[in-house]
C-alpha cells in the first residue's frame, strides 16, 4: 500500500518501495465501530482558532455562518422537507453537534441519532406573486433571522427557510454554523438533502468528524515542527496600517469591503497557461501576484522589505491522517496556516519561482493549528500574527441553466456574527466564476473600516490584478516559465536549472 500524498513527496521507484507497507499494516481505511461518531468531539485546529479570535466569549460567534440559497420545484413541502432534513440530521453526525462551554473551555459534542428536532429547524415564508426586488428583500430579512436563531451552545446547528411561491419556483436557504460546514462539506450536504427529499438512500460515510478529530489530535507533534513553522513566522514586522487590530473596535459589523473582476480574456490563461507554464499551481501565480504587489505598496509608503506574512486557507482534509476516510464527512476541516513569500525585489517569471519554492517548503498544514491553538505553544504565540488572509476558492457555476435545485440569484448577508473581532487587517477571497463568455477571477477585500482607508485597498486590489496581467503576457510573450528545484529528482539550485534551460533553448 502507499498513499497518493507518497507519489508526490517520494519521486522515484526505489524511494516508494522503501514507504510501501503489506496490506493490513496500517496504511488502510480503519473500520469504525457503530456510534463511534457520538461523544465529547476533541478540539480541533480550526475551532482553537475561532476561540482563540474571540478570546473564548462563545456568545460572539452565535451567528457565525456559512449559507446556500437554491432554486427550489414548485410544491416543496415543508413536512417532506422537514422528513428530508430529519434523514440528514441522522445520517451525518456533526450536524448534532453541541458547543459545551461550561467552565471556560470549549467542548464539541455530537448527539445520539433522533435527538435533534428537525420540524423545528424548517421555516415557510409565503411569497406568491412577489418581484424579483420584494423576494430579495423578504430574503435578506430571512437570512438574517435564520442567523440569529443559530445557537451552537443550544444545539441549534442549522436553519431552513423555504420560500413558497406556490406554483412558480421557489427558494429555499440552507444556513448553518460554521462549526459543522466548509466548502467540501456542501458538496456533500446538499446533494444529499436533495436525495433524501427524493426519497433516496444516502451513500455511508467512512470516517465520522469526531474519530478523524480524534486520530489528528492524538498525532505527535516533533520539536522540528515547531522549529519549521518559526522559521517560517519569524521575520521583521510588516506594517499595513497606523494601528494594530482592536478587538473591540474592529468588528464585523464594520467590515468594509471591495470587489473586483479579472476579465475572461486575462484570467482563462491566467489559470491554465501561466501555471503550465512554470509546472506549477494556480495559488503559485496567485500569490505571486499578491507578494509583489503587497511589497510595491507598502514601499510607496515608505515600508521597508519585500516579504509578506500570509495566512493561507485549505481545504483540512489531508492525507497526513493516517486511515481515514472523510470524502463523504461533514464538518469544519478547514485548515489556516502561515506562509512568508518574499519576491526579493524581482517581479515576472522570477517571482513566481520563488515564491513557487516557498509554497512547497510549507510543512504538514495541519500542523500549525495542531502546536499554535491546540497546544499552545508560547513560542509561536509571541510572533507576530499574519495581517494578510488570502483564500482561493477555486471555479464555481453560474447558477447553472436555472433549473430546480441550482443556486440562486439572490444575494446573501455576509456569514460573520456582527459582534465577532475581525481577524486580519486585510482578507482577501478570490474564486472564478464559469461564465458563458470564459472564467472570471472575482476578489473581495475585506477590512476594518476605522483601520484602512478604502482608496489604499483599490490601489493594493488594483495593483495585485497588475502584476497579474504582467504575468500572462510575460508567458503570452515567451518571456517566462521554467522548472524549479522542487520539479526535479537532482539537486540543482535555480540558478543552475536556469542555465540548463537556457543552453537547452539556445540549442534547440
Amino acid at each position: 500500500v502507499i498513499t497518493p500524498r507518497e507519489v508526490f513527496q517520494h519521486q522515484t521507484v526505489e524511494e516508494l518501495a522503501a514507504t510501501a507497507e503489506p496490506v493490513g499494516e496500517g496504511k488502510e481505511i480503519e473500520a469504525e465501530a457503530p456510534g463511534a461518531g457520538v461523544g465529547p468531539v476533541p478540539i480541533t485546529p480550526i475551532i482553537a482558532w475561532l476561540r482563540d479570535r474571540v478570546g473564548g466569549d462563545a456568545s460572539l460567534i452565535s451567528g457565525f455562518h456559512q449559507a446556500m440559497l437554491l432554486r427550489t420545484p414548485p410544491g416543496l413541502g415543508a413536512e417532506r422537507l422537514a422528513a428530508a432534513l430529519a434523514v440528514l440530521l441522522d445520517h451525518h453526525d456533526v450536524l448534532r453537534l453541541r458547543l459545551d462551554t461550561g467552565g471556560g473551555r470549549w467542548r464539541p459534542v455530537v448527539r445520539p441519532p433522533g435527538s435533534v428536532d428537525a420540524a423545528a429547524l424548517v421555516t415557510r415564508v409565503d411569497v406568491a406573486g412577489l418581484d424579483g426586488d420584494k423576494v430579495q428583500a423578504v430574503v435578506a430579512e430571512q437570512a438574517a433571522a435564520a442567523r440569529d436563531r443559530l445557537d451552537p451552545a443550544a444545539g441549534t446547528v442549522a436553519q431552513l427557510v423555504w420560500f413558497d411561491a406556490d406554483r412558480e419556483q421557489g427558494r429555499l436557504l440552507v444556513v448553518l454554523h460554521h462549526l459543522v460546514v466548509d466548502g467540501v462539506t456542501w458538496r456533500i450536504l446538499l446533494p444529499d438533502l436533495v436525495t433524501a427529499w427524493a426519497g433516496g438512500e444516502l451513500q455511508p460515510v467512512g470516517t465520522s468528524f469526531r474519530r478523524w478529530a480524534q486520530k489528528l489530535t492524538a498525532a505527535e507533534r516533533s520539536a522540528q515542527d515547531l522549529e519549521d513553522w518559526l522559521d517560517i513566522v519569524d521575520g521583521p514586522p510588516q506594517k499595513l496600517a497606523d494601528r494594530p487590530l482592536d478587538p473591540r473596535a474592529d468588528i464585523a459589523a464594520r467590515a468594509r469591503s471591495l470587489t473586483l473582476d479579472l476579465p475572461a480574456d486575462v484570467t482563462g490563461p491566467l489559470l491554465t497557461e501561466v501555471p503550465a507554464a512554470f509546472h506549477g499551481r494556480a495559488n503559485d501565480v496567485l500569490l505571486t501576484g499578491l507578494a509583489v504587489a503587497v511589497a510595491q505598496w507598502r514601499r510607496r509608503r515608505g515600508g521597508r522589505g519585500t516579504g509578506v506574512l500570509v495566512d493561507l486557507e485549505g481545504h483540512g482534509r489531508e492525507d497526513s491522517v493516517p486511515g481515514v476516510d472523510v470524502s463523504r464527512t461533514a464538518g469544519w476541516f478547514t485548515s489556516i496556516h502561515p506562509v512568508r513569500l518574499d519576491a526579493g525585489g524581482a517581479t515576472g517569471g522570477a517571482a513566481v519561482k520563488k515564491v513557487k519554492e516557498q509554497l512547497r517548503a510549507v510543512p504538514d498544514v495541519l500542523g500549525y493549528g495542531l502546536l499554535r491553538h491546540v497546544d499552545g505553544d508560547e513560542e509561536l504565540a509571541e510572533v507576530p500574527r499574519a495581517q494578510i488572509a488570502f483564500n482561493y476558492l477555486g471555479r464555481i457555476a453560474d447558477g447553472g441553466d436555472g433549473g430546480d435545485w441550482t443556486l440562486a440569484p439572490e444575494e446573501l448577508p455576509a456569514g460573520e456574527d456582527p459582534r465577532m473581532p475581525m481577524a486580519h487587517a486585510l482578507e482577501v477571497n478570490a474564486l472564478t466564476r464559469d461564465l458563458p463568455a470564459g472564467p472570471v477571477l472575482s476578489a473581495t477585500w475585506t477590512w476594518p473600516g476605522g483601520l484602512l482607508d478604502s482608496a489604499d485597498v483599490r490601489e493594493l486590489a488594483e495593483g495585485w490584478f497588475a502584476a497579474l496581467r504582467g504575468l500572462v503576457a510575460d508567458v503570452a510573450g515567451g518571456a517566462a516559465g521554467g522548472f524549479t528545484p522542487s520539479d526535479l529528482l537532482v539537486e540543482l539550485d535555480q540558478g543552475e536549472i536556469d542555465k540548463l534551460q537556457t543552453a537547452w533553448r539556445q540549442k534547440k
